[in-house]
């Protein structure tokens, strides 16, 4: 077998040595039980986390073998996760657990845990990284941080607590300016925006059902609405005071969660009662593509290669990748109970 793999490299041996000398070479070359590329994949590769909401835990995953590494242990009910602006944690808001727990993104080794804080539910850094914006869902407010990555101990200052009536606020978007933040009021079916300078709020108006997700194009101008007690998207001239409605496109029942594919042309949001995930062009404000997604599909991740989806079925207790190239899922990964955001280090551009 050695032998043609030589002939095939165009390569001969004729002494044992020169055997030898060629036999190490192309051990180098093919890397043994994979080539040079797949090896150097696996050791650049980061894992991905999973949080799993019923279970108080993260699940972290390798992305080569799609095995689960290990479980971490959070607070009460963990639902969303953002990344430090040095990059170097990445936080879980644990809602009912009222604290934050900061991972390691390369090794899911927990760094610390901040206690104290209102029923974190979702959050949001400012692109400026000055502010760090949380939505307390079931206390009908929204609490505005200043970052300062200075103070090791804490490093966020509550500057603020903005009412957000009637209730439940739910998924935050701050704009490119890092002027404005954006907060779906899920249970009142309402959008409010706050001036992130003044913490005041600018603008408050009525939505469809049950607004959950929110997608802000790159220039600032349309904000997407994922409508999960509808089967719509709504967007949203947000460059009008107050917003105004442009289109509501149909995309599948319980549509929830947002995730661009990074060419800031198109968006997907996954239809959590239909099963599906929807591409959204963005420039005709219209769906291009279906894809198959068991199981309640919720947050979602783009990885780096621009064709892998994840997604995490909330119903069934497993991560779901989708080749959005083959339209078709590719693996399960069995986590815990409930998943519900997903994330990794190595995904494609946010916008």
């Amino acid at each position: 077998m050695f032998s043609n793999l030589l002939i095939a490299l165009g390569l001969r041996a004729r002494s044992p040595l020169r055997l030898l000398c060629l036999y190490a070479v192309t051990c180098c070359v093919l890397g043994g039980s994979g080539n040079v590329w797949a090896q150097d994949q696996a050791r650049t590769a980061h894992p991905i986390f999973v949080l799993n909401s019923l279970d108080a835990s993260i699940s972290v995953i390798d992305p080569v073998t799609w095995t689960t590494i290990k479980r971490v242990p959070t607070g009460k009910e963990p639902h969303h996760l953002y990344l430090t602006p040095d990059e170097k944690s990445l936080i879980v808001a644990n809602a009912l657990g009222t604290s934050l727990t900061f991972l390691d993104p390369r090794s899911g080794n927990v760094q610390r845990v901040i206690e104290g804080i209102s029923d974190p539910y979702h959050l949001r850094f400012s692109p400026d990284m000055n502010w760090l914006v949380i939505a307390a869902n079931r206390l009908n407010h929204v609490d505005i941080y200043r970052w300062e990555p200075q103070n090791s101990i804490r490093p966020m200052n509550l500057v603020a607590r903005v009412p957000a009536p009637p209730r439940t606020p739910s998924h935050l978007s701050i704009d490119s300016r890092s002027s404005v933040v954006y907060a779906s009021l899920q249970d009142s079916d309402e959008l409010i925006a706050i001036d992130l300078l003044t913490q005041k709020p600018r603008w408050q108006i009525s939505v469809g059902k049950l607004p959950a997700d929110l997608y802000l194009t790159a220039d600032d101008r349309l904000l997407l609405v994922g409508l999960t007690g509808d089967k719509f998207v709504e967007v949203y001239d947000v460059t009008q005071n107050p917003a105004k409605l442009v289109k509501r496109i149909e995309t599948g029942n319980g549509a929830h969660a947002f995730r661009a594919l990074g060419d800031k042309k198109t968006v997907f949001v996954s239809n959590r009662v239909a099963n599906t995930i929807s591409k959204i062009d963005l420039q005709t404000l219209t769906v291009i593509e279906h894809y198959p997604a068991p199981g309640g599909p919720d947050c979602m991740e783009v990885l780096r290669d621009g064709k892998t989806l994840l997604v995490t079925s909330r119903w069934a207790s497993k991560l779901t990748v989708i080749d959005t190239q083959q339209k078709q899922v590719i693996r399960q990964v069995p986590v815990g109970r409930s998943p519900h955001g997903v994330w990794t280090l190595d995904h494609a551009p946010r916008l």
